[in-house]
This record gives C-alpha cells, sequence and structure tokens, in this order.
C-alpha cells in the first residue's frame, strides 16, 4: 500500500552503511567491486551464496572481512572426503556431572555461527553435504529428536574449485537450488596485482576502519523488508523466470534447444529479494527493471540445467541466461530501448 512505503529520509541511513560497507571492502580486498556488491547483495537479501574460483583468488579472505565488517560471528570448515554430518552439526558426548552422574550434552558444530565458510564444498561426501543443505533450508539443526535453531542471521557462503576434479563429490543440481547466488570469482587484473605485492607484505589485508553494529543489521534487513516491487517488475521477474522453459511462449530457441530443466519457483522468488537489495544499496525506495537485470544472472546461472547437447554445441548456462535477460522487452511492450530504461 501507498502509506507503507518507505521515505526518502528512514531509507538514508541504511542505504549510506551499505555503500561505505562496499567501499570498505574495495579498500580491504582490492578491486572486483562488482563481486563485492554481489556478496553483500546476497547477505542483505539472507541468503546462501556459492563463491566459484581457483585457488589464490581471495575468496576465505572476503568471507573473513566480510565477518569482520559486520561484526558477526565467522567460522570456517575445510570440507574433505571423511568429513562427517557431526563435524558440521555437532554431537552429544557423555560427560560426568559434578554429582558423579553421566550424561549426553550436546556440543555444538561451527554451523552454529552467522557467518559460515564452507570451504571446498565439493570434496566432501553427498551425505556430508545434505547435512549442511538441510540446515541451510531449515535454519535449524535435529539431533536425537531436539531441534535447535542456528544464530540469526545465518549466512553459508560455500567455495568450491572448478580446476580439481578428482575426489569431488559435484553438488546434485537439485541441492544447488538452495544458493541464492552462484559466482565467480575472477583472478586479479594487473593493476590490482601490482598494487597487492606493492602495498602488502604476503598479501595481508588491512584491518577494517569502519563497521556495522549488530543493531544496524537488523535495521538493513528492516528496510529491506519495505523496499516496494512494482507489479510491472514483479511481471517481468515472472516473465523472466517462466522463460526458461523450452515450453514457454517468450522462451528463446536456445532454451528450447538446450534447457532440459527450467528454473524453479525458487528463482523468482531469489530475483526479487536480491533486486530489492539492490535498490536498497542505490538508496532507491522501489525496484527498478535495473535491478532485476544486474541480479537475475547469478540467481538463474545455477538452476538452468542444460541437456548433453549443449555439451557439444559449446553452450553454457551462462550464455543462455544473459541470451534471455539481454532480449527479453523488460515492459513487455516492445518498447524502444531508451524508453525502456527510462521505465526501468
Amino acid at each position: 500500500m501507498k502509506s507503507e512505503l518507505i521515505q526518502p529520509e528512514q531509507l538514508a541511513p541504511a542505504a549510506e552503511r551499505s555503500s561505505k560497507t562496499l567501499e570498505e571492502i574495495d579498500r580491504i580486498l582490492m578491486g572486483r567491486p562488482e563481486l563485492h556488491r554481489m556478496v553483500l547483495i546476497g547477505i542483505l537479501s539472507q541468503g546462501h551464496i556459492l563463491l566459484e574460483g581457483v585457488p589464490g583468488v581471495g575468496k576465505t579472505q572476503l568471507v573473513k572481512s566480510l565477518g569482520k565488517l559486520l561484526n558477526l560471528d565467522t567460522d570456517r570448515l575445510q570440507f574433505t572426503p571423511d568429513l562427517m554430518p557431526s563435524d558440521i552439526t555437532g554431537t552429544h558426548i557423555l560427560q560426568q556431572t559434578d554429582e558423579g552422574r553421566r550424561e549426553m550434552v550436546f556440543q555444538a558444530g561451527p554451523i552454529f555461527t552467522n557467518i559460515l565458510l564452507a570451504d571446498e564444498i565439493n570434496r566432501a561426501s553427498p551425505k556430508t553435504q545434505s547435512a549442511l543443505l538441510e540446515a541451510m533450508q531449515e535454519g535449524s539443526v535435529t539431533l536425537m529428536g531436539t531441534t535447535r535453531t542456528l544464530p540469526k542471521p545465518f549466512f553459508v557462503l560455500a567455495t568450491q574449485n572448478p580446476i580439481e576434479l578428482e575426489g569431488t563429490y559435484p553438488l546434485p543440481e537439485a541441492q544447488l537450488d538452495r544458493f541464492l547466488f552462484k559466482l565467480n570469482v575472477p583472478s586479479a587484473d594487473l593493476n590490482t596485482l601490482e598494487a597487492i605485492i606493492s602495498t602488502r607484505r604476503r598479501g595481508e589485508p588491512p584491518e577494517p576502519t569502519w563497521t556495522v553494529s549488530a543493531e544496524e543489521i537488523q535495521e538493513m534487513f528492516q528496510i529491506m523488508e519495505r523496499i516496494y516491487l512494482p507489479p510491472p517488475v514483479a511481471k517481468y521477474i515472472a516473465r523472466l523466470t517462466d522463460a526458461t522453459r523450452p515450453d514457454s511462449a517468450e522462451a528463446t530457441e536456445s532454451v528450447k534447444t538446450y534447457v532440459n530443466y527450467p528454473a524453479s519457483p525458487r528463482a523468482a522468488i531469489a530475483i526479487a529479494e536480491a533486486a530489492r537489495a539492490s535498490a536498497l544499496i542505490l538508496g532507491r525506495p522501489s525496484v527498478g527493471f535495473e535491478d532485476v537485470k544486474a541480479v537475475a544472472p547469478h540467481a538463474l546461472n545455477h538452476r538452468v540445467i542444460l541437456n548433453y547437447q549443449s555439451r557439444f554445441d559449446g553452450v553454457s548456462a551462462v550464455d543462455i541466461v544473459k541470451e534471455l535477460v539481454d532480449g527479453l522487452d523488460a515492459t513487455g511492450m516492445d518498447l524502444p530501448d531508451d524508453i525502456q530504461m527510462q521505465a526501468g
């Protein structure tokens, strides 16, 4: 309703904090501002993120720096083939009380934190992966009939290495759907590499000079709830998601040829929430078409499942999603490009 729309003066503090957080991340980690922006959008959307990149590109450092900036508890878990579900969720151990009695006491695992870095998640067995992904979905852990709620906020930032396939267990497509975004972490460019080796011994990043308090983070989440999603933009998100179906009226020829399974309704929800976060960072009280176009590729790339023909033809999900985002008329009215930009 119109009376519930957030006012500019109410939005300004949260937008300023978001902007300062991004500036600080860029200063600490150097380069890749678009990656940092998408990670912050994922955090504001309270979603989990899958980071994919070769070793040494700063995935772990990104998560650590984010935890310091947001004053959130952070834990790191190195996934290995012999890792057990109890190594993630925790277990019960037998302890002797002061009265001499023995009883089972719950020992919390590393998942009981605000930000969990699941390093090289594809190295753990499917059984262990499922334990983590179930907790991500439910926000709780159930052991021996007792359900324990995870801390709030709770985020999983998982990493996986795309170049080593021996001894790995790729995440099933259905479980990839639990991640809000799948983000590629590129290597640093020439200028960034020069700056790192010239100003930072052993590549150690500086400490944050500015942080966000827990109360301020909660305020930002509350502001997110009031970002308005106009009906035409909501319709565009639905059309974009629906266009990944081969039998959709707006499916491209590539979708009809290569897509085996389209994006799920969860993809549309993810795009809507992430677009709200994008609008918040830019200081806008409502979502525009450009917010959707900025976040949709990262929410759809891992949710559109292709057939074997795509491998022979060298077509990736990234290619198909880009074609959809670039080609689908946002307004649904076939307006000229300059008018579409004004409408967004």
